[in-house]
């Protein structure tokens, strides 16, 4: 795996909807062991989180000045507080596993968008992220491999 393709590895991994689910098969792709496709996917997803719990205030305010992006927001922000549903049900419990199962609008993106809806304390919900964020990575590293399928036969 070349320097370009870790970059890549890591680009794809901090992209809302590819995150993880991207990233690793990507990486894996190119050639690299599982475990660096796994490291340098959740250096990538991780690098997002604390912008997106410390900067969503900021960022809400100079998007909403745009027709267009305050109508994107507006969708995502609505996703978000019906996945939501979770961490008010389950607590922090919940905040990871909405984060940690590796299917289609689910991530730390998705995760820390919902924290920051619901007033989580930033620093409350970072370590539960990162932990649904290693969940998902181990996860989607297994399934990659074929592991997960080989068990379900």
């Amino acid at each position: 795996m070349t320097a370009i393709d870790s970059l890549l590895t890591i680009a794809i991994a901090a992209a809302p909807v590819f995150e993880l689910r991207g990233a690793i098969p990507f990486a894996l792709a190119r050639g690299a062991s599982p475990a660096l496709a796994l490291c340098f996917s959740l250096l990538g997803n991780l690098l997002v989180v604390p912008l997106l719990l410390w900067g969503l205030a900021s960022i809400e305010c100079l998007l909403m000045r745009w027709p267009f992006a305050e109508r994107l927001m507006t969708q995502v922000f609505a996703r978000s507080r019906r996945k939501g549903r979770w961490i008010e049900r389950w607590g922090m419990v919940g905040l990871l596993l909405l984060v940690a199962i590796p299917l289609p609008g689910t991530g730390a993106w998705t995760g820390s968008i919902a924290a920051f809806l619901l007033g989580i304390p930033s620093r409350r919900a970072l370590p539960w992220i990162a932990l649904g964020v290693l969940v998902a990575g181990v996860v989607v590293t297994l399934a990659s491999l074929g592991v997960i399928a080989a068990f379900g036969h």
